[in-house]
């Protein structure tokens, strides 16, 4: 960005050519612009005839330098004393720099608020990157136990199957063997003549382990 020098030089010199002195800088990038001046040279250069072009003449307003022009014109010309033209200037100053400053700390207010805004909204938004990075941390687990219980539903389906696909063979079963026909099987073989067939068997048996009587035996008898 541009800045200027404040500089007195001969009307018919080039622009950027030599000039006669410099008076100070101006620099319209700030809010409100800087303005660096030796006001009392250019009060002088300004009595003595010298001619600000259009945009000096702004500067040489905003700093007082063309109203303290005016006054030593009315000094010079007995209006006004010297006292009264400097009270003037004094009481004009106190009320430009009031507004400067004024403007000044608006602007800082406004610059601050800005910056305020701005910081909120990147804590907003750093805050809502955190979340979504969570987020995506988080719905792969919970895919994972999605998948686990579909995995567990699924295998409780295919055993209710398996039992639906078993219970006629259970139904078969008891068909093929029914309680009544095992119950006329045992009729058939009753318990009072197995009793006496066991009986029957168990008598030979003793008999065979039983001594024979001997000769002295029989006689005693």
């Amino acid at each position: 960005m541009a800045m200027y020098d404040v500089v007195v030089a001969d009307a018919r010199a080039p622009r950027d050519g030599r000039f006669i002195e410099k008076l100070g800088t101006y620099n319209p990038n700030t809010n409100p612009a800087s303005i660096v001046l030796n006001d009392d040279k250019t009060l002088d250069w300004v009595m003595t005839g010298a001619e600000p072009s259009d945009t000096v003449k702004a500067i040489l307003s905003y700093r007082g330098i063309m109203l303290r022009k005016h006054l030593q014109v009315g000094v010079g010309k007995g209006a006004i004393t010297q006292e009264q033209a400097d009270e003037k200037f004094e009481e004009w100053k106190a009320s430009k720099d009031s507004k400067i400053q004024t403007k000044v700390d608006s602007l800082s207010a406004t610059k601050d608020s800005a910056a305020k805004a701005r910081f909120e909204a990147e804590t907003k938004a750093n805050a809502a990157r955190i979340l979504a990075i969570q987020a995506k941390q988080v719905v792969p687990e919970v895919e994972v136990v999605e998948e686990a219980v579909e995995a567990t539903v699924e295998e409780a389906k295919e055993e209710v199957v398996k039992a639906e696909v078993a219970e006629p063979a259970v139904e078969t079963v008891k068909e093929e063997a029914p309680v009544q026909v095992v119950a006329e099987e045992v009729k058939e073989a009753p318990v009072a003549e197995k009793v006496e067939e066991v009986a029957a068997e168990e008598v030979p048996a003793k008999a065979t382990t039983e001594e024979a009587p001997s000769e002295e035996d029989k006689k005693e008898a």
